[in-house]
């Protein structure tokens, strides 16, 4: 019960880690204390360690600092060191997790615990819909450096920004976010516990048919897309009533396609037109300085894509397909984080990172499609560098570092 309860937590902090809204008002206290609770989890449990595991973690972690050190050293302009040792916290905090769930009794802790807090993401995530419409009067805001969300008692949060609150027959309706804070996060999370629901776990129907209605309370082209994707894929893997599923998909599509409308040529076009730039300029960053990026402190990044023009007219591409990119430039940040790392880090640190991504053994159960969802959710949020998700590349590396010593060992 203690086990169970510490792995738990830990996986709550873990999901938290990535989007979640009590690291975005909190984050270096958060990071302090979810690396003391794995920490102390170790020495409470007391599991025996494993010397492959052990070595494999250590190696991982030279590997990784030698890689973002010699980004910090390489790129184009001086980066910020602060900047660097936050992605230092992201690299040990991922390897210590996994490093923690790996010498677990059971190879399927680290998935049960998942599975149990993306239960209690979705259910938060209803009750936070449901309750919008009782305690929108008393809402307060809470603000950070970066963010800002209304509130009521700290329980739920909606955002204050236009356009989050969309009418439906004349009543507001809030796009659901849940704890995170915005509402493509919330889909993501809910796309994989559908992948787990699904894939590994009862295929509960009930609970299946809430994830769908939750997705589309966030009202997210990427998670329609995403549902629509793994209902198709599994239906046809399972050879399934293909009618039934027809059924479902008919009605979704539909809305991913008025979705898509709207985001396109509508009054979302705004929020379509920042992730299409954020795909096609960080790509031509990269072309220009192939090796080693521009760096990943956020700021010069910023500063470079700000003065960076794409030399090739894309729009005649784009025209084909009935699609206009309006934006020349910015100097936000990337919404994808994939593009962002491409830029950041170069081709060969990138592609060896997606590498190790696919390489991954933590989920095993239709993996490609794992990897798609996971892939295409960062590729729309800037979450990529957030430990739950690079914890799936250090497996990577973890399981390339243990089969390479399994084969020496087998040749000695």
């Amino acid at each position: 019960m203690k086990t169970r309860f510490l792995n738990n937590i830990i996986m709550f902090m873990l999901v938290s880690s990535a989007g979640g809204l009590l690291f975005v008002f909190n984050r270096n206290p958060a990071f302090l204390v979810l690396v003391s609770i794995v920490i102390f989890s170790l020495f409470f449990l007391q599991h025996r360690i494993e010397s492959t595991t052990f070595y494999s973690s250590l190696l991982v972690l030279i590997v990784l600092f030698s890689l973002f050190a010699i980004n910090y050293t390489f790129a184009i302009n001086l980066q910020s060191l602060t900047k660097y040792l936050f992605f230092g916290v992201t690299i040990f905090t991922s390897v210590l997790v996994l490093f923690y769930y790996n010498n677990q009794e059971s190879k399927t802790v680290f998935i049960n615990s998942l599975y149990f807090t993306l239960k209690l993401v979705l259910f938060h995530a209803v009750f936070s819909f449901i309750a919008y419409f009782i305690v929108k009067d008393n809402l307060f805001l809470i603000t950070s450096e970066y963010h800002e969300t209304l509130t009521f008692n700290y329980l739920f949060h909606y955002s204050p920004k236009e356009g989050i609150v969309f009418n439906l027959f004349g009543m507001d309706i809030p796009r659901n976010a849940g704890m995170f804070w915005e509402a493509g996060i919330l889909q993501g999370y809910l796309n994989l516990l559908f992948f787990l629901e699904i894939s590994i776990y009862k295929r509960n129907k009930k609970l299946l048919a809430l994830i769908i209605l939750t997705i589309l309370t966030t009202y997210s082209t990427t998670g329609l897309f995403l549902i629509i994707l793994q209902i198709v894929y599994f239906t046809f893997k399972e050879n399934n009533n293909k009618f039934k599923v027809l059924l479902l998909i008919v009605p979704l599509y539909f809305l991913f396609n008025a979705n898509m409308n709207e985001k396109i040529y509508g009054e979302g076009e705004s929020s379509f037109q920042k992730r299409l730039f954020d795909l096609t300029q960080p790509f031509f960053i990269a072309i220009a300085n192939p090796l080693t990026g521009v760096g990943l402190d956020l700021d010069r990044f910023q500063e470079v894509r700000e003065g960076f023009y794409i030399n090739s007219d894309l729009n005649s591409s784009f025209n084909q397909i009935g699609i206009e990119q309006k934006v020349e430039t910015t100097s936000k940040g990337s919404t994808n984080s994939v593009m962002y790392m491409l830029a950041g880090m170069g081709f060969p640190i990138a592609f060896l990172f997606i590498y190790m991504f696919t390489k991954q053994q933590i989920i095993t159960n239709d993996r490609l499609m794992w990897f798609i969802l996971i892939f295409v959710f960062v590729m729309s949020e800037p979450l990529l560098f957030r430990p739950f998700f690079f914890l799936f590349i250090v497996s990577g590396f973890m399981y390339t570092f243990n089969s390479i010593t399994s084969h020496k060992k087998l040749l000695s």
